[in-house]
């Protein structure tokens, strides 16, 4: 069955593209300071930090290490000092993960910038289509009985009995609202409030957020649960069936075993 439009399929894959270049040149972007705080601005006479990925000096040469509060987790070789044998550098994020892969703050702000607003574009028009084609209120509202369902939901995703139906099951939609009205929408205010632009047109957005250097810190963590959706997502991909869910997000058509149930009025 037609179970993808195409506007729903061409934001799907301008969303990974836009995420991608967004993710690793997010990470250049860090490295020019690889440590977060929380507050209006970083600690010199206090001590506002919540995470730092960077190197010292231990006993036999440099080691990579990451900093959580006040427990530090030795990462040489991963994060904070890391490289081609015999070409080791400190750096918080390690080239192979950054656009560009050498140090260059101001490319990878254009280039962040850049599909940051690519982002917000076609979160704009998928927005639009979704409601006039009625794909947000059919598929990704959840309903009465899809609360009902969701213990069940869960358990059977945890023994990996996963069907192939029309409709999108609970944890499907609720994840995936989350995602689109939640976390990306975070994303792009977290952004916007770390703009000096924007701090002098709407100086109150930064305060909302409890400061530059909180929305900053947001703006990490939200990126790090994007991540982990990513990676959820392409699991439950390769354990649905990814020949059947990747034909469905190119061409749109999806192959159910059982036939759809019926629209349940609530």
């Amino acid at each position: 069955m037609y179970r993808q439009s195409a506007w729903t399929r061409v934001t799907h894959w301008a969303w990974a593209v836009t995420l991608f270049f967004l993710l690793v040149s997010g990470l250049q972007i860090f490295n020019a300071h690889p440590a977060l705080y929380i507050g209006d601005q970083s600690g010199t006479a206090f001590d506002n930090t919540v995470l730092r990925i960077d190197a010292r000096r231990g006993a036999e040469g440099p080691v990579g290490y990451v900093r959580i509060f006040d427990r530090e987790i030795e990462t040489t070789g991963v994060l904070g000092y890391s490289g081609a044998a015999g070409r080791m550098e400190a750096r918080a994020f390690p080239g192979w993960a950054t656009i560009p892969s050498f140090r260059d703050l101001g490319t990878g702000r254009i280039i962040h910038f850049f599909f940051a607003w690519a982002l917000v574009g076609t979160l704009l028009i998928w927005l639009v289509a979704s409601s006039l084609n009625g794909h947000l209120k059919r598929d990704l509202v959840p309903r009465l009985r899809d609360w009902r369902a969701l213990p069940r939901d869960i358990w059977e995703h945890l023994s990996l009995r996963l069907h192939h139906r029309r409709k999108y099951n609970t944890l499907q939609k609720l994840s995936y609202a989350g995602v689109l009205f939640v976390l990306l929408p975070l994303m792009i205010i977290t952004g916007l409030a770390m703009s000096p632009g924007m701090n002098a047109a709407a100086n109150w957005l930064p305060e909302l957020l409890g400061g530059r250097q909180t929305a900053r810190t947001l703006h990490f963590a939200i990126m790090v649960l994007l991540l982990l959706f990513f990676v959820v997502h392409i699991l439950m991909v390769l354990a649905a069936g990814p020949i059947n869910e990747m034909r469905s997000m190119v061409t749109g058509w999806y192959k159910t075993r059982e036939p759809e149930e019926a629209e349940e009025t609530i």
